[in-house]
């Protein structure tokens, strides 16, 4: 099989062996598979991917169709359309996974929509509802929220009934942002002034954390899940105390079997129906074939985007 392959630092498509499934696991021919921010640090030399997953060849989200099927693998027959969130190997022309992180793919996505759901929703979705316990009728920040996990997180909060400020650093998103659901679109500058907020949704990283957290509301909750622009800050721990608030972190790629179905079966649940009623979409700002993913990639770290870049190995 072809796949994007890191090598010296760089992007290159090579010739690799074809996965062969494993108990429980299942063969997909991948249709699309998204470009997330912790491809661009492995391809750097700082996310280096989990044992089980392939070294070299990066992708933390697939959409295709089931080829093969391994041992004791039940849950999808040959030629089922699927996706899931892969601890790596994703953007390549076949990929591996277990059956239990994969999920049906709605009608309502097509294959490119469908490859920029998994990391996407399951982000955003366990960020906002599990780590941050999101109530109808709270406040919520979500700092940068024009990417594949904020457009995600926009949505997810305003279906949920929580009113949604949305932090977005280019003027030209701010209107495609309020259309998926925000109640208000600010440069992130002007952002600390529209609280207080009952939870803070940390994209960006270190550059507003300080300033954000003194917008929040007393006992908030802060899920820091991105570090795209920096990830080392000062803190006023006098501000965590004073506020009452809860600071944490998450991460999917290192997460057991376990915690990837529960976030999966909690997608089917909770999530899926809405995207095959039309309530959620997965915006894809551009898709590149596979032959292309340098370009791809050179689209991701560029910025001033809105939702998914999806590279296509089907196409």
């Amino acid at each position: 099989m072809r796949a994007v392959t890191i090598r010296d630092g760089e992007i290159v498509i090579a010739e690799h062996p074809d996965p062969v499934p494993g108990h429980g696991e299942v063969l997909v021919r991948v249709a699309a598979a998204g470009v997330n921010g912790a491809d661009l640090l492995q391809v750097r030399g700082g996310y280096p991917a989990p044992a089980g997953s392939p070294p070299d060849i990066p992708g933390l989200e697939i959409a295709g169709e089931v080829v093969a099927v391994g041992p004791e693998a039940l849950r999808f027959a040959l030629g089922d359309r699927v996706m899931a969130v892969v601890g790596g190997g994703g953007q390549a022309e076949l990929c591996v996974v277990h059956e239990r992180q994969a999920m049906p793919v709605p009608a309502a996505l097509d294959a490119v929509a469908a490859g920029g759901f998994p990391e996407a929703f399951a982000t955003a979705h366990d960020a906002l509802m599990t780590q941050g316990a999101l109530s109808m009728g709270e406040r919520v920040l979500i700092s940068g929220a024009a990417g594949g996990v904020g457009t995600a997180a926009v949505q997810l909060a305003a279906a949920a009934g929580a009113h949604v400020t949305a932090s977005v650093r280019h003027p030209e998103l701010h209107d495609a942002v309020t259309g998926l659901g925000a109640a208000v679109v600010l440069d992130p500058r002007d952002t600390p002034e529209a609280g207080p907020f009952d939870v803070l949704l940390e994209l960006v990283g270190a550059p507003n954390l300080e300033e954000h957290l003194r917008a929040m509301r007393r006992g908030g909750r802060v899920v820091v899940i991105g570090v795209g622009a920096g990830f080392k800050t000062e803190l006023n721990l006098l501000a965590v105390m004073g506020g009452m608030l809860t600071l944490r972190g998450s991460t999917l790629r290192a997460r057991p079997l376990e915690e990837k179905a529960a976030i999966a079966r909690a997608l089917e649940r909770e999530v899926l129906p809405l995207v095959e009623r039309g309530v959620l979409r997965v915006p894809v700002a551009a898709s590149y074939p596979l032959a292309d993913a340098a370009a791809a990639y050179a689209r991701f770290a560029a910025g001033a985007k809105l939702g998914k870049i999806v590279i296509t190995p089907g196409a």
